[in-house]
């Protein structure tokens, strides 16, 4: 702790000034008083506000604060610089009405332009009296959560109290940690938003940019992968797929990674047994005591229905890393578990589900024999019952911060569940349907895009003030290059004509579906190898120039533009977060009517291909 810093801090603000900014005085006097604290003002509600070098204060805010006001206060506390900043709240600029801030949201505090060093130190609290401006418990659930999970938070904090520590964990890219109770036992995994791949803080060296830019996966950025654990444990209604219990929380304790400390010092050595206190963002996840992950246990032995169930989910949420790594094994020796069998399924590690696209999905179970067996009418039953609206709704009310594209995949891929699974489509054929092929070194949409494709298509047509239109673009294109943005480069590139697709006309979603049947599953099970692959992006982060409009003033933030957005040009078929309202739900619409005629027309061939085969071997010489 250096004590340069605590002078300055205290020499820059006032003690008293400090607790009445953040609500500490008040409290303090209420102790001193015989009679009862009185109940605090309406509209008071508390905010945990996180700048994109990871630093977390916990704020009370008044019905009459502003972003100006919470920037103010997180420069006095932090010392923060806060100019050229902008607060948001998922895809949201906070500027003077906060009233629809729900208490315990995470704010985030972004530069107006992600042209930065790197190497920007990361300012973090460090501060002996950091506690006291806070005000914050050592661990605090961000809104709503399952009674397992308080019971869960409550073993946690005791076990700090009583000095047992938590375990970091070396495995994976990102920073995790074993959180324990008062007996040692291993009862939640967390994982700071600030310790993910990319994020300043990751404690493994896969750093270079701040949070809310374009991370691991394209469409999902740095900062927030732990909300998206929260979004699929609470999409998994009822437990069905087994999703352990996940929250999301402020969390403080020394164990936690910083690499960057105040004014650029050097991080406190691992083995420091004064190091400083942190607090951070993660998500809280109960830990699950298991014998194997499925990469070291036959696959024959898993349940139907704990396959079926883990595949549901993944469709529905769009998992782009379902590998067997990370589908928990346990053993049941003394007796059978949920489904008569002796072995439990239980899927983790969701940080990349609900991309803001549609990327190229992962799903290990394809190749899985259970994949391919039809689902049970109880899983039907279940499947018929999802409300895309419902869930929306959900998401919306509990993790607010979720961005409105990854609401839309979940929309899109819960109607595309619901329809093929009705037409009788096993769990195998629907992932197959959602995954890209590989040609050669080129990288087809999966038929699921062809179908979006197809109809974002009617909808540029049947809106005349689209940007196409206004752009006096050829109508072969499927989209303007504007809509397109840095992905026109792609469309213009050889193996691309008029519609954006190869050859010399746009093929229908029927022909590429069609085309499916005849050629079979072309899949390469070698994909999920070049995915793991440390690629360079791993080691050289791509920060993105700074957009400018006609007026010659920045365009959007980084914050409110989409994560494919602020990368080069990658393979985008089709987005979703560029529609007007209207226009989605026109979209979606026309992707029900054309998707229906699509898988008809899939059967008709399939039908005609099983009648073939059966005539040509009916006789053999």
């Amino acid at each position: 702790m250096s004590p340069n810093l605590d002078s300055a801090i205290k020499t820059q603000v006032p003690a008293l000034l400090l607790r009445r900014l953040f609500g500490a005085g008040r409290r303090d006097e209420a102790k001193q008083l015989p009679r009862p604290a009185a109940p605090p003002p309406a509209g008071r509600r508390r905010v945990f506000v996180q700048t994109e070098t990871g630093c977390v204060l916990g704020m009370d805010l008044d019905r009459g604060d502003n972003a100006h006001t919470v920037k103010r206060r997180l420069q006095l506390a932090l010392n923060v610089p806060t100019g050229e900043t902008s607060l948001t709240f998922g895809d949201r600029v906070l500027e003077n009405d906060l009233s629809f801030i729900r208490p315990d949201s995470p704010l985030l505090l972004t530069r107006n332009s992600i042209n930065r060093s790197c190497s920007t130190p990361c300012l973090c609290p460090v501060s002996k009296d950091f506690e006291q401006k806070d005000c914050s418990g050592l661990v605090e659930i961000l809104g709503c959560s399952s009674v397992r999970v308080k019971c869960l938070v409550d073993d946690v904090v005791n076990a700090i109290r009583s000095g047992v520590d938590p375990v970091r964990i070396e495995s994976g890219l990102g920073g995790s940690y074993y959180f324990r109770n008062v007996t040692g036992d291993k009862v939640a995994i967390v994982k700071p938003t600030d310790e993910e791949p990319f994020a300043p803080n990751n404690p493994k060296g896969f750093v270079g940019r701040a949070l809310g830019q374009p991370g691991l996966k394209k469409s999902v950025r740095v900062g927030e992968t732990g909300f998206r654990e929260v979004a699929a444990y609470l999409l998994d209604h009822e437990n069905f797929a087994n999703v352990p219990a996940t929250a999301l929380v402020k969390i403080t304790h020394s164990v936690f990674n910083i690499n960057c400390p105040v004014n650029g010092g050097n991080p406190a050595p691992a083995h420091d047994q004064n190091q400083q206190v942190n607090s951070k963002i993660a998500s809280f996840q109960q830990f699950i005591a298991h014998d194997f992950d499925a990469n070291d246990y036959g696959t024959s032995s898993f349940p139907v229905a704990a396959v079926h169930r883990i595949g549901i989910l993944d469709i529905r949420i769009f998992n782009t890393d379902r590998h067997a790594g990370n589908v928990l094994v346990r053993k049941l020796n003394s007796g059978t578990g949920r489904f008569g069998c002796q072995t439990e399924l239980f899927p983790i590690d969701h940080g990349l589900c609900l991309p803001e696209n549609l990327e190229d999905p992962y799903f290990e179970w394809m190749h899985w024999a259970q994949a391919s067996i039809p689902f049970s009418e109880e899983e039907l039953e279940y499947i018929r019952n999802l409300d895309p609206v419902k869930d929306v709704d959900m998401l919306r009310r509990e993790l607010p911060m979720m961005r409105e594209a990854c609401l839309r995949v979940l929309v899109l891929c819960t109607i595309f569940l619901k329809e093929a699974a009705a037409f009788g489509l096993c769990l195998a054929e629907i992932g197959e349907l959602m995954t890209r092929e590989f040609r050669g070194m080129e990288e087809e949409p999966s038929q699921l895009e062809v179908v979006c494709m197809e109809a974002r298509k009617i909808v540029a047509e049947w809106e005349p003030s689209s940007v196409a239109a206004e752009q006096g673009e050829d109508t072969d294109f499927q989209f303007s290059m504007d809509v397109l943005g840095e992905y026109s480069d792609v469309i213009r590139s050889p193996r691309f004509t008029g519609s954006g697709m190869k050859g010399s006309s746009f093929r229908s979603p029927l022909s590429k579906l069609v085309e499916s049947v005849h050629e079979g599953n072309d899949y390469h099970e070698d994909r999920y190898e070049s995915d793991r692959v440390l690629s360079d992006g791993l080691n050289a982060a791509i920060v993105p120039n700074k957009h400018t409009g006609q007026n010659g003033n920045a365009t959007r933030s980084a914050t409110n533009r989409s994560a494919d957005e602020q990368l080069p040009s990658s393979m985008c078929f089709v987005r979703l977060s560029d529609m007007s309202l209207d226009e989605w739900s026109l979209f979606l619409e026309k992707f029900k009517e054309l998707l229906k005629e699509a898988l008809h027309e899939r059967a008709r061939v399939a039908a005609g291909q099983r009648m073939k085969q059966r005539l040509g071997t009916s006789c053999k010489f």
